[in-house]
């Protein structure tokens, strides 16, 4: 039976998708087997997780979803990240399987990989498997990443030789596409000691009422005196489901900026986690969440100080309309080794209807003496004065709208390096702002 004709997620459809995986690795099929055992043993998370209270998943059914074949066919809006972009590589992915990868042969010979991860670990798989051991995100973390661990199709992978320098941004697209598919897939970047790059990525739906699911994980390792600047544009249709486990392990010296943009999903469930794991080591966390109709974006950030010298900056800026709800849940741990840890997160939530709400949750967990470790959480609406003030010069009410919650996001916005980001996440949040109802 082929790996398309088997529904939903239960053993038949495993077995095929491991007939049609045949060609992967031994070591990579056990860990295949491993993963799915403990999937059927795992439950479900409910409300009485702590990091679900505040997430209700019971309306999400696993049964309506299966692994849909990939179409070379499907027509979507040009990517918002890439556009007028000059690239150094690019992967185009469907229902979780790459279908276009192109890599400038320069960087090829210097000994970097970059394209989708399902062929990936077929040409190279003795070169990827550390990564794999390594288990930055843990495969039996919940019963969404033993899914993940056990039956992902595909990807992107990036990996950066010693001293590398990749000038040029990378960017990678997952589409999604009919009725109940589904986009399992897994995201390896591996920097190595000195090396640096950009990747750009994002998701998109063919279907703006097509019901989809997104299960993935992300792995991240920035070696010693490494660079890395990525963005991960969620922009799926708001009848997708999204869920993922997400973490970045920051070396010796190493510098992490990872920007996040949350704009589709109907219900989304992350967790982000950046380890700083070498002294000396800096993560700059960026995010950008903006939410209408009857939209659950729940976000959980984590900053991991594992060594002394460390320094961590997160700033999550939500903006709400509609019944649409928000949950960021954020943590700073310090180990007893991270001394002289100067780390700070903080979250602003722009209320544009009263019927909206934002959860903020901040916290601390600091076992070492010596550490500057601060947050901050603000919840507001727009101040009709602005509205006045604006259109008293001119602009229409939802003109004037849309420059306030633009200037609401500025601050994330000018943390950007990209343009080409600072301005795609500009534009699609523009697109989505509505007329304020007068009070």
């Amino acid at each position: 039976m082929s790996a398309t004709a088997a529904s939903g997620f239960g053993a038949e459809a495993f077995e095929a998708l491991k007939q049609e995986r045949s060609a992967e690795p031994q070591w990579l099929a056990e860990r295949r087997d491993q993963a799915w055992k403990a999937f059927e043993e795992a439950r479900w998370p409910t409300r009485s997780d702590e990091e679900w209270m505040r997430t209700d998943s019971r309306l999400f059914k696993l049964e309506k979803f299966s692994p849909a074949p990939a179409s070379a066919t499907i027509e979507v809006e040009t990517p918002l990240l890439s556009s007028g972009v000059d690239l150094a590589g690019r992967v185009d992915s469907v229902n979780g399987r790459a279908i276009t990868s192109e890599l400038d042969p320069g960087l090829a010979e210097k000994g970097v990989i970059f394209g989708g991860l399902g062929q990936a670990v077929i040409d190279h798989g003795d070169e990827l498997r550390a990564a794999f051991d390594r288990e930055v995100v843990s495969p039996t973390y919940d019963k969404f990443a033993m899914l993940n661990a056990a039956a992902w199709t595909g990807g992107v992978v990036l990996y950066v030789p010693r001293n590398v320098h990749i000038e040029k941004p990378l960017h990678a697209i997952s589409r999604l596409t009919g009725e109940g598919a589904s986009d399992i897939s897994k995201t390896i970047v591996v920097l190595e000691e000195g090396a640096e790059a950009t990747l750009l990525m994002e998701t998109a739906s063919d279907n703006e009422t097509a019901a989809g699911l997104h299960n993935g994980s992300i792995e991240i390792v920035v070696g010693r005196g490494a660079k890395l600047r990525y963005v991960n544009l969620q922009n799926w249709n708001n009848r997708t489901w999204h869920f993922a486990h997400q973490k970045a392990c920051v070396e010796r010296e190493g510098q992490l900026q990872w920007t996040i943009g949350a704009l589709g999903a109907r219900l989304a469930k992350v967790n982000q986690q950046v380890a700083l794991a070498g002294s000396d080591a800096e993560a700059q966390v960026n995010g950008v969440m903006f939410t209408q109709g009857k939209q659950h974006l729940c976000y959980n950030t984590h900053q991991h100080h594992e060594a002394p010298y460390c320094r961590s900056d997160l700033l999550y800026k939500a903006a709400l309309q509609d019944t649409s709800r928000t949950v960021w849940r954020g943590m700073i741990k310090v180990d007893e080794a991270g001394q002289r840890t100067d780390a700070y997160q903080r979250n602003d939530n722009l209320m544009l209807a009263k019927t909206a709400r934002a959860d903020s949750i901040p916290g601390l967990e600091i076992e070492a003496d010596d550490v500057r470790c601060t947050h901050g959480s603000t919840s507001g609406r727009v101040d009709d004065s602005q509205i006045f003030y604006a259109m008293a010069r001119g602009f229409t009410r939802q003109e004037a709208v849309r420059m306030i919650v633009t200037g609401f996001f500025q601050q994330v916005f000018d943390r950007i390096t990209i343009e080409s980001v600072r301005e795609a996440l500009g534009e699609a949040i523009g697109k989505r702002v509505q007329d304020l109802p007068t009070q």
